[in-house]
């Protein structure tokens, strides 16, 4: 998606471009955790997939429903653990839905931290302090407007932000994937595969960063006054000249989309923490997560219906590859037409819930 990914169609384009162009790795490779232990080869386990009704259930993801409209089924059921490392020191309770099971189907587990990795997808820093804004008077980018951007960035603060910091320096990895490339400029300032910045290079780095995002315009041209209908398709005309989301060149401006998007700076960002270049692909983040004995990924961030799902570190990718754990309450859909979030959240978490295991941020505990 570009969250905007709503504007997400632009951007797509350009990450999908992007990832066809092979990165060459930066010096100051990162080895592997030197407590990173070798593959487990557990026996295959036979699992008791008897399902327990749940009597008189509480709403799940009801904790922020100022961000995500609360789920409630009457139908909900106890299964028993599905992961369950040795020496696991994670709880993550997690749910999925099932209609040949007729309700949801909820199950705890038990995590190993150190092969937990907790990844946000795109948080994108669009109009905060790093100076990388809407473009005026009609660009769009990320949620579209810089009402809706700005209700994003209240609940990484809020709800996002406070996750990483708990799990932080227990987990494996703290990542946030971003679009583009590894470019000079922000593999200065962000630690990455391939590379772990000196404190030297992060303040040069982050003053070529804050420049390069300075020096942009961010103007692009106004709607358009007046449009040519034929007289036998004027809806489809209509719309070709005046679509509802174009985040191309004539309102965004040329060269928006090639700027290094920094971490947004509702997210505490520590030099420990990894950034993953949409544009790398796949492939180098499973090898990086594997060599670092990552069996585990719980995912944050942004948009769930785009980004969440479909980029580098969607959990299309992800899924095929770690155990993923989506943090229910920790995304936002995009949400056209609406003031709220709440209800994209809620129907597009409950559709990938389907094929995919949910928590929500208070499930994630240390074990006792």
């Amino acid at each position: 998606m570009n969250r905007s990914h709503l504007v997400g169609f632009a951007l797509g384009a350009l990450v999908a471009l992007g990832a066809v162009f092979a990165i060459a790795p930066a010096p100051h490779a990162v080895s592997a955790a030197p407590d990173a232990p070798p593959p487990a080869k557990a026996e295959p386990r036979t699992y008791d997939n008897t399902l327990t009704p749940i009597q008189n259930p509480k709403p799940l993801l009801a904790d922020f429903p100022q961000f995500v409209e609360p789920v409630i089924e009457s139908k909900r059921f106890e299964a028993a653990r599905l992961v369950d490392d040795a020496n696991g020191d994670l709880d993550v309770r997690a749910w999925r839905w099932s209609y040949n099971a007729r309700g949801i189907v909820e199950m705890p587990n038990r995590l190993r931290a150190r092969d937990t990795a907790v990844i946000m997808v795109h948080p994108w820093a669009v109009d905060d302090e790093w100076g990388w804004k809407t473009p005026e008077p009609a660009g769009v980018v990320d949620f579209c407007t810089p009402e809706k951007n700005a209700l994003a960035a209240q609940q990484t603060k809020e709800v996002i932000d406070p996750f990483l910091k708990r799990l932080r320096g227990k987990a494996a990895f703290v990542m946030y994937s971003l679009p583009g490339p590894a470019d000079a400029i922000r593999t200065k300032v962000y630690r990455s595969f391939a590379k772990t910045p000196t404190a030297d290079e992060r303040a040069a780095g982050t003053q070529e960063l804050r420049k390069a995002l300075a020096a942009y315009s961010y103007k692009g041209q106004p709607l358009p006054a007046k449009l040519t209908l034929s007289a036998d398709k004027p809806v489809s005309d209509y719309f070709r000249q005046f679509p509802g989301l174009d985040a191309g060149p004539r309102y965004n401006g040329d060269g928006f989309w090639k700027l290094p998007i920094p971490v947004s700076t509702a997210v505490t960002v520590d030099p420990a923490d990894v950034v993953i270049y949409d544009a790398e692909g796949y492939g180098p983040l499973r090898d990086f997560l594997k060599k670092n004995g990552v069996r585990h990924v719980l995912l944050t961030g942004y948009a769930t219906d785009m980004c969440f799902c479909k980029t580098t570190a969607g959990y299309e990718n992800l899924s095929k590859d770690f155990n993923v754990f989506l943090v229910g309450d920790a995304t936002l859909a995009t949400f056209p037409a609406n003031s709220t979030p709440r209800f994209a959240t809620n129907a597009h978490i409950s559709f990938a819930a389907l094929n995919q295991l949910v928590t929500q941020v208070n499930w994630v505990k240390m074990a006792e």
